[in-house]
């Protein structure tokens, strides 16, 4: 999908106006051995707002605009990215019972465009997902949410198992799929604070994430043909904690 010019933000000062001003990014894009005190203070904001930066040649910037680039190039966000904790806070004080999802190593964006509207559909408050390894939240994205990406709060981490721990350390438990669990979806108790998170559908969850959930389950299915598509299987996850909690309001 070609880049709309709208979404470029070109050279150093710009992009350190946007980053001081708190406009979103997305991502970083630097060219091989560049350096500098804006490049500096650049990295520095970075870090604060776990904003992945990717060196690149410096033939890839000419590639995408005829500007003077001066080495850096970055992609703004369609999205606001919340801060995990405040999210948290700001559900529970609402009186709402939390219902996240996590998303791990999700690389089709119009599967992040699906379940984020499914998410929005069965009353999750919010997307957790990585800063590196997860499809971009373009333009495609949010076509294939019909908007719902604009409504539910997403949370940009640098690490899923250090949310897994700002979870657990607020009471809220963590579920996985798992093709050999014993429980099934409809087992689990979605009525408390609960996360779902949910892997690429190749590999699934990562080992080490998978370790910190605190239950695992399968989706039954009628036939043994492969499984569901992953933003399927979120919508499925989520009509049933949505029923669970329609049930005992």
């Amino acid at each position: 999908m070609p880049v709309k010019k709208s979404s470029l933000i070109i050279g150093r000062q710009p992009l350190l106006e946007a980053l001081e001003t708190g406009r979103p990014i997305d991502k970083i894009l630097f060219q091989k051995n560049i350096s500098g005190e804006a490049i500096a203070e650049i990295r520095q904001h970075a870090r604060e707002k776990n904003i992945p930066i990717q060196l690149v040649p410096q033939e890839k910037l000419h590639g995408m605009t005829r500007a003077n680039h001066q080495g850096v190039i970055a992609f703004a966000a369609l999205v606001q990215y919340m801060d995990l904790q405040q999210v948290i806070d700001h559900v529970v004080s609402k009186g709402e019972v939390p219902l996240f999802v996590m998303l791990d190593g999700v690389t089709d964006v119009r599967n992040i465009g699906a379940i984020a509207r499914s998410a929005l559909c069965c009353g999750a408050q919010a997307l957790i997902i990585p800063d590196k390894g997860v499809g971009a939240l373009n333009e495609e994205a949010m076509k294939s949410s019909a908007g719902a990406l604009e409504h539910i709060h997403v949370c940009r981490v640098n690490s899923l198992l250090k949310a897994v721990d700002t979870l657990h350390l607020n009471g809220i438990q963590v579920f996985t799929s798992e093709m050999r669990a014993d429980k099934k979806v409809f087992d689990l108790t979605f009525n408390d604070p609960c996360c779902v998170i949910m892997g690429d559908e190749g590999k699934g969850v990562q080992p080490y994430l998978a370790k910190a959930a605190d239950a695992f389950f399968t989706i039954p299915m009628a036939t043994k043909f492969d499984s569901f598509n992953v933003s399927v299987a979120t919508g499925i996850i989520l009509y049933e904690a949505m029923k669970q909690r329609l049930h005992s309001s």
